[in-house]
């Protein structure tokens, strides 16, 4: 028998319960700005990790992994997209109703203008063996990859290339028809935007606030018009972004901390939304971790720590999903949520306080439609590459099996026994 977290408050009949994944982190074999990025960098990133990531808890771990080069190149990974039906059996496993996944723009636009008739027929048969299972998709257009012409163009980087975005988005949904109804336009496009063009982490790995600004407010437009794009197809759609979020909390009563928590919170959260929001039906909320302040820095617990060395506080999404909702008054689905644990030690836990929290902020009228756990499979990482094992499934790359974690098992009854409430 699967132990069931407390119940304070039931949730909603229709309640989304999923996975989800992204397609150049699941599929294989994909050809965009990424694959050739990885390409370059893998050998830099590989003499590095030791500098990057020498001091994780989990460093001795995964030391051998992050070491060799091929961590850093995608490659076939998973192959999701030729076993999709497969990792589709694991969803039913779970008793999940919901799949979030992105469309990969590389594979249906490989050629500015030329659209792969091939790869069209893939992502609505796709959408049609979820739908044959009963499972929502949730379709994401932008996660974080571009064909290589659009960035050749300077990707988001320039104004007028929004438009390119604009015509795949209505291309890609007017295929798709009434198969799918939830979408999300772009995922956490300041993540992106940061990573990219701040922190040199991501392609093109530049260092320009102007220009990480500019992306930031060129994915705000490309969102509206999309939006747009997508409603004058059919209203019944329901069009989001998916925004990540961390919790800024004060880690004592010094006004500087409650302050700098509070300034945080907002040019985490607000500044960002406040551009997208109009054009939005739901929220789509990505929450991973929490921050605690002090003056104006962030000290976080190091008592608790995932293999990513992210200070772990799942219950925290309460305060997240009760500030968005109090803030915004419009739905709120979790398009992401979970965490780095290859020895799927932490994963019950986390998994039980998120649906605590959950619980809480619905019991304080947040309307939650849904819970789409961060992965449904071992995925590739971005700039970690392959050694994060975020999945509720374990995959063997070298082989391709699949296999349902037993924190994965757990959480499958509890979906069962919370929807049969």
């Amino acid at each position: 028998m699967s132990e069931l977290p407390k119940i304070n408050s039931k949730f909603p009949k229709r309640f989304l319960w999923g996975a989800a994944t992204a397609a150049h982190q699941v599929e294989g074999g994909n050809h965009n700005q990424w694959t050739i990025w990885e390409l370059e960098n893998a050998k830099t990133r590989a003499a590095q990790s030791d500098f990057h990531i020498g001091d994780y808890d989990s460093w001795d771990r995964i030391k051998k992994q992050a070491k060799d080069p091929d961590n850093y190149v995608s490659g076939n990974l998973a192959n999701h997209y030729s076993n999709y039906e497969e990792d589709f059996d694991l969803l039913q496993k779970m008793h999940m109703n919901a799949y979030r996944f992105s469309v990969e723009w590389s594979r249906i636009e490989p050629i500015e203008g030329a659209w792969n008739a091939e790869a069209i027929a893939h992502y609505k048969d796709y959408a049609d063996e979820l739908k044959r299972r009963s499972i929502e998709p949730v379709v994401t257009l932008f996660h974080f990859t571009l064909p290589i012409w659009f960035a050749e163009k300077g990707g988001f980087e320039k104004r007028s290339n929004v438009k390119y975005f604009t015509r795949f988005a209505k291309k890609i949904v007017s295929e798709l028809g009434l198969r799918v109804k939830y979408i999300i336009t772009i995922n956490e496009p300041e993540v992106y935007a940061m990573s990219s063009y701040y922190y040199q982490d991501w392609p093109p790995a530049l260092h320009s606030p102007y220009k990480t600004w500019r992306v930031i407010n060129n994915l705000a437009l490309a969102h509206k018009q999309s939006a747009r794009a997508i409603h004058s197809l059919n209203r019944r759609y329901k069009v989001s972004i998916a925004k990540s979020s961390a919790y800024f909390y004060p880690g004592d009563n010094a006004w500087i901390s409650r302050v700098s928590a509070s300034v945080m919170q907002y040019f985490q959260d607000d500044y960002i939304i406040k551009k997208f929001i109009q054009h939005c039906d739901f929220l789509g909320v990505n929450y991973y971790l929490s921050n605690r302040v002090y003056g104006y820095r962030i000290h976080n617990p190091e008592d608790h720590l995932s293999d990513l060395n992210w200070a772990m506080a799942p219950g925290d999404i309460q305060y997240i999903l009760e500030r968005l909702y109090g803030k915004y008054k419009i739905p709120i689905i979790i398009t992401e949520n979970g965490l780095a644990d290859d020895q799927d030690i932490n994963r019950k836990w986390w998994i039980t306080q998120t649906i605590v929290g959950m619980q809480n902020a619905i019991k304080k009228g947040v309307e939650l439609e849904g819970y789409l756990h961060w992965s449904l499979l071992d995925n590739f990482e971005w700039a970690y590459g392959k050694w994060p094992r975020f999945g509720l499934a374990e995959v063997d790359y070298a082989t391709g099996k699949r296999s349902l974690r037993q924190s994965a098992r757990w959480f499958g009854g509890v979906i069962k026994k919370l929807r049969e409430l």
